[in-house]
């Protein structure tokens, strides 16, 4: 199975949270560069985490992933 990324992130949290929201839509998710970045600190020199999902789902991933309305301030 081949895994596609949807969302990079420099902060492991955001990409935890991304994660999150797929894995709750049914989505399976991988995140790439993972450790290196949350027990390293080593996100940005990475390339940040890669949140990915099989190649099939990638489509609607990012479709619902660009439906999220920005926070609120």
């Amino acid at each position: 199975m081949e895994f596609i990324t949807v969302s990079t992130s420099n902060n492991p949290a955001e990409a935890e949270l991304v994660r999150s929201r797929l894995e709750a839509n049914g989505f399976l998710v991988n995140l790439k560069n993972a450790e290196a970045a949350f027990s390293l600190g080593y996100g940005l020199a990475i390339g940040g985490v890669q949140v990915q999902v099989p190649q099939d789902q990638a489509d609607s991933a990012r479709a619902l992933l660009e439906s999220q309305e920005p926070p609120s301030s």
